[in-house]
């Protein structure tokens, strides 16, 4: 794939981007909250595909049927058939136990898949149905697991020996209140998942589960001052990809100093690791929302470059923008922008055409030249600095 593919695949106005394969695809979003709506916002503006949102809160249909899209109604039966027969593709932004019954509705009438899972179970399974699928099974489309992978993959691909590859996201608030000094921006379902559940790595070259909220480290960058902990679900597949080619492969969320430490009170010592549906109701109940977010994104690596040993690095900081007219936040636009960008390069056969597809199948230049992942590009602020 040439950076010359890339830019005519995707780049500018709707009518190249028809031109380039994309055409008016049938695409369903299932899930018309926040990351729905933004998807819906990001395709529509951009053009090239025929959409339709599902979901089963009316509310949240008849705010995307103001955008002027199709909407369907899922009952309580929820049968998901009705919006996904007949379409291109299906772009999944329900919450993550629903990830694996889509995907199976979608392989078994041909639709292409995308979701944005951080659950590494609901992943294992999606893979095991794209074995036998004839369409694109391609969960973990979005910032941590998604575009940080892309990154990674990138970054590690710089060097004959690979050492040690360590992937930091963090979605923050601008603003910081409070003792946790952090707000929530998107799903406190998907926020204790990733708190709870166990972690992949590789350590020392062997593909290890280890303890969420362990591996505390501390850093700064662009002179503010971060802590960076071990969560699930970040690294997607390269623990895989990179296995028996690199000794040390990490994924910890970002947050600031003192953030991890209640967490531990909270989970471990209050036992509430225990009780989920009460721990997302104290979270829900007791930590603002902000739309005010930014996106801290770090990679870096070591390693040996013939008989250097060298080290580099890859950052960008997003934070939210106006597109058509609405408001997007950071982790809207992030989220939104990475399966919108992935749909995008299988429709216009960038990528294979079916089967299980890993993050890390698309080049980061790729990525960035898409007329989707450009919203990464421009806020990019040292791309592969060299130390």
């Amino acid at each position: 794939m040439s950076d010359r593919t890339s830019k005519k695949t995707a780049q500018t106005s709707p009518a190249s981007a028809a031109k380039a394969g994309v055409g008016d695809k049938k695409v369903t979003i299932l899930g018309a909250g926040k990351i729905g709506f933004a998807m819906a916002v990001l395709l529509q503006a951009a053009g090239g595909y025929q959409l339709r949102i599902a979901d089963q809160s009316k509310a949240q249909l008849k705010a995307a049927a103001a955008l002027g899209l199709e909407t369907v109604h899922i009952g309580k039966g929820g049968d998901l058939l009705p919006a996904v027969q007949g379409q291109f593709a299906v772009l999944n932004a329900l919450p993550f136990h629903m990830a694996i019954e889509v995907a199976g509705v979608a392989a078994a009438h041909g639709v292409h898949y995308f979701d944005l899972t951080e659950d590494v179970q609901s992943t294992h399974a999606i893979r095991k149905i794209a074995a036998k699928a004839g369409s694109v099974l391609m969960p973990q489309c979005g910032l941590a697991p998604g575009f940080i992978g892309i990154v990674g993959n990138d970054v590690a691909q710089h060097f004959d020996t690979l050492h040690d590859l360590k992937m930091r996201v963090g979605a923050l608030p601008r603003y910081p209140q409070g003792s946790l000094r952090y707000n929530l921006t998107w799903s406190t379902e998907g926020l204790i998942n990733e708190y709870i559940n166990p972690c992949e790595a590789l350590v020392d070259g062997q593909p290890l589960t280890v303890h969420a909220l362990e591996g505390l480290e501390t850093f700064a960058l662009d002179g503010i001052e971060y802590e960076a902990f071990n969560t699930s679900g970040g690294l997607g597949t390269l623990t895989e990809t990179w296995a028996g080619k690199a000794r040390n492969v990490d994924y910890k969320s970002i947050r600031y100093p003192g953030h991890c430490a209640i967490l531990k009170i909270l989970l471990n010592e209050l036992k509430l690791r225990d009780k989920r549906e009460l721990l997302n109701e104290i979270f829900d109940n007791a930590i603002a929302a902000t739309r005010q977010d930014v996106i801290v994104i770090f990679a870096s690596a070591s390693g040996y470059k013939g008989e250097r040993l060298m080290q580099e690095s890859y950052s960008a900081r997003i934070v939210g923008t106006t597109v058509a007219g609405h408001a997007l936040t950071a982790i809207q636009l992030t989220t939104a922008a990475g399966i919108c960008c992935a749909l995008d390069l299988v429709a216009s056969g960038v990528l294979p055409q079916k089967g299980f597809i890993a993050q890390e199948s698309i080049g980061l230049a790729d990525f960035l030249a898409n007329r989707f992942g450009q919203y990464y590009r421009v806020q990019d602020l040292n791309a592969s600095l060299a130390a």
